[in-house]
C-alpha cells in the first residue's frame, strides 16, 4: 500500500503593509520623478531670482529717468531748467530706482531743496513707469541794491536766483535801497536782515501800484528811533510810506489804507511835492519841498 500524497502547506502571503508600499512605489514611480523635477526646478528659480532680481529691479530697465518726469507749476519768471537743477543737486539725475519705496520722497526732497521752489504740493507715480511733479514757486517782488548789482528777493526776503534775471527784467521790480548787508546764507534762503524783510513787504503790498505811480525805490530812514520808509518816483517824487506794511505805529494809518491812497494818486497829476500817507484820514497828505 502505497504512502499517503503529503500536502505542502501553504506559502505565506506577504504583509499588507509591505505589498502596497512595494506596489505604490512601483505603480507611481513616473508621477514621483514628475514631482521631483517640479521640486528642484522651482528651487532653482528661486536662486536665481534671488541672484538677478535685483538686477532686473535696481538696474537699467528699472530706473525712472528724468525724461520720465513731468514738471507742472513752475513760473514764468524762472528761466533757468529747474526740474535738471533739482534732479543734478540731488545726485539723482541718473534715475531713481522704482523699487524704492522711498520714491515719492526722495523725489519731494529734491525740488524742496531748489530755490524757486516755495512748497512742493504733490508727487505722483504712474505705470507705465512715470512720475508727475507738482510745485510752487517763489515770486520776486523786488531787487536789493547791493555792490556790483542787485539780487532779486520775494516777499519774505528769500534770496533768489538772481542769474535768471536780464538787466531789463531786473528793471522791472522795485528797488531796495540802503541795505549794508549781505545775503546770509545760498539763493533759496532768508537774506537775514530785518531791512530786507520790510522793504521786500512794502513792494509786495504795494504791487502793481509801482508801475502806475512810476515809482522805482523805496528807502530807509529813521523817524523817532524806528525804521519808516520813503518810496521814490520820477524826478524826484517822494513818497512817506512809513513803517513796513504790520509794523504801524498807534495812530498811523494801515498798510491797507496807505495803498488806497496810493491808487488815487495814481490818477492824480504828477507832483514834485512830497506826500505823507501815514496819516489817519481819507487823503493823503502833501509836504511842501522846502
Amino acid at each position: 500500500m502505497s504512502a499517503p500524497l503529503r500536502r505542502k502547506p501553504p506559502l505565506p502571503e506577504p504583509a499588507a503593509g509591505r505589498r502596497s508600499v512595494a506596489d505604490f512605489v512601483s505603480t507611481r514611480r513616473a508621477g514621483l520623478g514628475a514631482l521631483l523635477v517640479l521640486a528642484g526646478a522651482i528651487v532653482a528659480a528661486g536662486l536665481l531670482w534671488r541672484r538677478l532680481g535685483e538686477q532686473v529691479t535696481w538696474g537699467e530697465g528699472g530706473l525712472l529717468k528724468p525724461e520720465m518726469i513731468e514738471l507742472r507749476g513752475v513760473s514764468p519768471w524762472v528761466k533757468s531748467d529747474l526740474k535738471a537743477e533739482a534732479l543734478r543737486a540731488a545726485s539723482l539725475d541718473g534715475g531713481l530706482p522704482l523699487a524704492d519705496p522711498e520714491l515719492p520722497n526722495r523725489i519731494a526732497r529734491a525740488f524742496d531743496t531748489h530755490p524757486w521752489v516755495r512748497r512742493v504740493v504733490g508727487v505722483e507715480l504712474k505705470h507705465p513707469p512715470a512720475a508727475v511733479v507738482e510745485v510752487l514757486c517763489r515770486e520776486p517782488v523786488a531787487m536789493v541794491a547791493v555792490q556790483g548789482g542787485l539780487l532779486a528777493v520775494d516777499a519774505e526776503g528769500v534770496v533768489l536766483p538772481s542769474g535768471d534775471f536780464t538787466a531789463e527784467a531786473a528793471a522791472e521790480y522795485p528797488r531796495i535801497m540802503g541795505v549794508g548787508s549781505s545775503p546770509q546764507g545760498p539763493e533759496g534762503s532768508p537774506w537775514g536782515d530785518a531791512a530786507v524783510e520790510e522793504g521786500a513787504a512794502l513792494a509786495a503790498v504795494i504791487g502793481p501800484e509801482w508801475r502806475s505811480l512810476g515809482l522805482v525805490e523805496c528807502r530807509p530812514t529813521t523817524s523817532g528811533g524806528a525804521r519808516t520808509w520813503n518810496l521814490i518816483g520820477p524826478e524826484g517824487r517822494k513818497i512817506v510810506f512809513g513803517s513796513a506794511p504790520g509794523r504801524e505805529r498807534a495812530g498811523e494809518a494801515s498798510a491797507a489804507a496807505k495803498v488806497a491812497r496810493l491808487r488815487k494818486l495814481a490818477d492824480d497829476k504828477p507832483t514834485t511835492d512830497a506826500v505823507d500817507l501815514t496819516t489817519v484820514s481819507d487823503a493823503p497828505r502833501s509836504i511842501p519841498t522846502p
